[in-house]
């Protein structure tokens, strides 16, 4: 909202500063387009109060690739929106302290920071935090339109507008530039899918609760856009062309003046855009977490952490939203291009999959739950068609071509879990080979921890064999002299690595042995000290861990760990 009516009206004065009048029409379309999505999402939250939104409905509905799309595109929306909001809440404190404009960048990227923090230590604190600060925006703008319309009765507002800048009046007003600021104002719409998404976060009766919520957010949130889009309008106020001052900042100074209401409004904008981040912060790793356990996303992305929260979720949307900050500048005008597309596809998919489903039970009063999302599928449907064709050249293009990757790795992740369950899965009965395994120990010299290992390696098995990888012959000699009076009877094997290289001679020799007897059981049996500070295994070079790693791709090579732990 609080960018929404500036992103129409920047569109529209293309065609000159006559066609701001058309700021207001528009903004009641999305109005009545916010209504009608509202509406629909509360018959999807009674009929599915474990959350999950659009992925859930549009999965058990319309199929997996539906499902999948759905969550393609709310995961990337989710993305934006962070981006987005933040951007947008950085503007509201440059517009109040110009001293903090060249440092946009940094002060988004610290907001989403800090954003993420708040949500890792878990999502009903992060809630509190944001509470007293929506209260605040709220009264403080719904009190802004009030007193701006007794001074527009009473005898109206005095403004001089500013120059509309180069590019006001270089297009001609067409359908497509409207329906282009039709588009660009449905981003005052994001946001209302979290809702349906987080039922479960809600307090009991959760369902009951969120329904409620989001009646109230809409109907504020359509209340406060209508009314600074009717402001802006009446009053003349003209986007400014440098992008330095956001149009309800000049709305508040035109009105309050620039004392501490002006300020007040400033800050709680900020804030308030800061919480519309927040709620991607808890949609995007539920939903994450959901893939997750249907294996169409990593497995530990359903992890919760410490706090309850779903950590991996929180960090990952933290890393890219930061990321779309970094390369678009903090630009809140470069990246609504690629805003909305994913939302309103998803509300489409969801509300398609609301109207299979009313079909298919046959509840109570389910032709009137039908009718009213078969409208928001209607509808919705409508402004997706209008947002792709209208935003693709200016960007939603990487929105879409962003969704479908997601696709193409949800399925990816998908085929892996299969095939890995598929090879899992066994009923036959496997026998011991009746034959010990041949244990092969890497050594490097005759320390305590290489005599601990051969001496445990001969317990598991009477064929034990220890090789030593050297570039020193004559180091080599001297082991091989000691070797007979310190070990005993295991054989030791020493290869020689003129280029100093580890590694790959073990390795080679590891599959020579198997190359001479394939059905030989090969273990190799690593040893390795362990330091008593973990800050201490930094001063080493890790050998056994890097040669654990190269070996566990090697299928006939069973890997075993000997840690020896180390004391003063």
């Amino acid at each position: 909202m609080a960018y929404a009516t500036e992103a129409v009206m920047r569109t529209v004065v293309l065609a000159g500063v006559a066609a701001l009048a058309l700021t207001l029409p528009i903004t009641i379309a999305v109005a009545v387009l916010l209504a009608i999505v509202a509406a629909s999402y509360r018959q999807t939250i009674r009929a599915y109060p474990s959350g999950g939104g659009s992925y859930i409905v549009a999965h058990e509905n319309l199929g997996e690739m539906p499902g999948l799309v759905a969550a393609a595109a709310l995961l990337v929306d989710y993305v934006l929106t962070v981006a987005v909001s933040t951007a947008a809440g950085v503007d509201a404190l440059k517009s109040a302290f110009p001293v903090l404009r060249p440092y946009d960048v940094d002060l988004a990227v610290a907001a989403i920071a800090l954003i993420a923090i708040l949500n890792l230590r878990g999502v009903r604190e992060s809630g509190t935090v944001f509470a007293v600060p929506t209260y605040v925006f709220v009264f403080s703008v719904l009190g802004l339109i009030g007193y701006a319309l007794v001074r527009l009765v009473s005898g109206g507002i005095e403004y001089a507008p500013g120059p509309a800048g180069p590019s006001a009046g270089t297009s001609q007003l067409t359908w497509f530039l409207v329906l282009s600021a039709f588009a660009r104002g449905c981003t005052a719409m994001t946001g209302t899918e979290a809702i349906a998404n987080g039922v479960p976060a809600f307090r009991p009766p959760e369902s009951a609760n969120a329904a409620k919520t989001l009646t109230w957010m809409a109907f504020l949130l359509g209340t406060m856009f209508l009314g600074i889009s009717f402001l802006v309008t009446h009053i003349g106020i003209v986007p400014d062309p440098t992008e330095q001052e956001t149009v309800l900042s000049q709305l508040t100074r035109v009105v309050a003046g620039d004392g501490w209401y002006y300020y007040l409004i400033q800050f709680s904008t900020a804030l308030i855009l800061f919480l519309a981040a927040n709620t991607s912060y808890a949609g995007f790793p539920r939903l994450l977490s959901i893939l997750a356990k249907d294996r169409y996303a990593p497995r530990w992305f359903a992890i919760r952490g410490d706090r309850l929260a779903f950590s991996f979720g929180i960090v990952a949307l933290a890393l890219a939203s930061c990321l779309l900050i970094v390369l678009f500048g903090s630009n809140v005008q470069s990246l609504l291009p690629l805003y909305a597309v994913g939302v309103f596809t998803s509300f489409t998919l969801s509300q398609s999959g609301m109207v299979v489903h009313w079909f298919r039970e046959r509840g109570p009063n389910w032709q009137r739950s039908l009718v009213v999302n078969g409208l928001g599928a209607i509808a919705t449907a409508i402004v997706t068609l209008v947002i792709a064709v209208t935003k693709f050249v200016e960007g939603a293009w990487i929105a879409i071509i962003a969704g479908a990757v997601l696709v193409v790795i949800f399925r990816l992740v998908s085929g892996h879990y299969r095939a890995v369950a598929r090879q899992l899965r066994s009923d036959s009965r496997v026998l011991p080979r009746g034959k010990p395994p041949l244990v092969v120990v890497p050594v490097s010299s005759l320390s305590r921890v290489a005599r601990e290992s051969l001496a445990f390696a001969q317990d598991l098995s009477k064929r034990v064999l220890a090789v030593h990888v050297t570039d020193d012959p004559a180091a080599a000699e001297r082991l091989r002299r000691e070797w007979k009076e310190a070990v005993g009877d295991v054989p030791l094997v020493v290869i020689e690595s003129p280029y100093r290289g580890l590694q790959r001679p073990l390795l080679t020799y590891i599959d020579s042995l198997h190359e001479q007897e394939p059905d030989e059981q090969l273990v190799v049996l690593l040893p390795e000290f362990v330091p008593r500070h973990w800050w201490e295994s930094l001063l080493h070079n890790q050998t056994a861990l890097r040669l654990k790693a190269a070996l566990l791709y090697h299928p006939h090579v069973v890997v075993a760990d000997f840690p020896y732990q180390l004391r003063e």
